[in-house]
């Protein structure tokens, strides 16, 4: 739906067309795009909850393992989840001093 218009009057153009250069689709061309974008979002959904397990059980999806004994060299593979919720921000508050 257009959002020109929406939130008090804050949005003073249409977000998804903001130039008016898309063509008008049909029903069903806008059912078939939601469809896609919610399996798009499943797939990111696995994903992201794919590299969380490897990362707290190593093994546990054996792709992922083998594509990591590839990248450990170059430094770029995921390091193990060690149960410290804090350290992955320990670098950002470092300026701080707060967790020396």
């Amino acid at each position: 739906p257009p959002t020109a218009g929406k939130g008090l009057g804050q949005i003073p153009f249409n977000l998804y067309d903001p130039f008016g250069i898309l063509p008008e689709q049909t029903v069903e061309e806008k059912i078939r795009g939601r469809q896609v974008e919610i399996n798009n979002g499943r797939l990111a959904q696995l994903g992201i909850f794919s590299l969380l397990s490897e990362s707290s059980t190593p093994g546990s999806v054996p792709p992922l393992t083998v594509l990591f004994s590839i990248l450990e060299p170059f430094g770029l593979a995921i390091k193990p989840y060690d149960g410290d919720v804090i350290k992955g921000f320990a670098n950002i508050y470092s300026q701080f001093d707060i967790f020396n």
